[in-house]
């Protein structure tokens, strides 16, 4: 899985994770680095920030949730070691209203649902979303064990009230129709908690609903997490959601 940073005017979205910290740096190298702000503290996106900043004197702006989960790094999963890498602790300040570059606005938005602290900027002149893992894919297979749907759904509808088109995902982007595909990923998670809703009406449990419901093996992505990534945390995301509502 690829993982994009964007740098506009001095201003960094996002560093990239700390196994692929070389190449940020080259990336980087001989460039003017004013401010970094994080969509969200995952290692793929904030691995790098505590080195950048060091490096560049910037400083790291983020959701008051990362400011805490950056402080004091907690444990994390083998693979997540193997795959990206361990963030180094880092000082993280709250993002303000607006963030101004020379030519550009950022707006930040909270979108919960992947991460508590996950959050999207906006450069409504531009028509420009840089929307860290809100979208990643049309139809997603799974989730991790933390994410949250009913979050995920909710911040994806109030993304689609924004005005964009171009979609700077951290993994995907989309230079064109990026509403659009924000919009499919949002009638897909709808459609899916529908029908998890139907079966758990009829009596079926998170186990019973997850063999109903899944579409193509996940025993991989299961072994190689511990468990930490499977279709069946999306079903019971689903119930736990619709049991808030009861």
């Amino acid at each position: 899985m690829g993982v994009h940073m964007y740098l506009l005017d001095g201003l960094l979205v996002d560093t990239g994770q700390s196994n692929m910290a070389r190449y940020a740096l080259a990336f980087l190298e001989g460039k003017t680095i004013h401010r970094i702000v994080l969509t969200h503290h995952h290692e793929d996106h904030s691995g790098n920030a505590a080195l950048i900043s060091a490096r560049h004197r910037a400083p790291v702006l983020g959701h008051p949730v990362a400011v805490e989960k950056m402080r004091a790094r907690a444990p994390i999963c083998p693979y997540q070691h193997l795959m990206w890498g361990r963030s180094a602790p880092c000082t993280v300040i709250p993002y303000p209203e607006t963030i101004q570059t020379e030519r550009f606005e950022l707006t930040p938005i909270h979108t919960p649902g992947h991460s508590r602290d996950h959050t999207v900027y906006l450069e409504k002149n531009r028509g420009w979303l840089f929307s860290g893992d809100l979208f990643l894919g049309e139809q997603i297979k799974y989730f991790r064990k933390d994410e949250v749907m009913i979050d995920q759904i909710n911040s994806l509808k109030r993304v689609m009230g924004l005005d964009f088109d171009t979609l700077f995902c951290a993994h995907r982007p989309a230079w064109k129709k990026g509403k659009e595909k924000i919009g499919k990923k949002l009638l897909f998670l709808e459609e899916l908690h529908g029908r998890v809703e139907a079966l758990h009406q009829k009596g079926m449990n998170v186990r019973g609903i997850t063999q109903a419901l899944k579409s193509s093996s996940d025993r991989v992505e299961r072994w190689f997490t511990l468990g930490n990534v499977s279709f069946e945390h999306m079903v019971r995301s689903s119930l736990n959601g619709l049991r808030s509502l009861e």
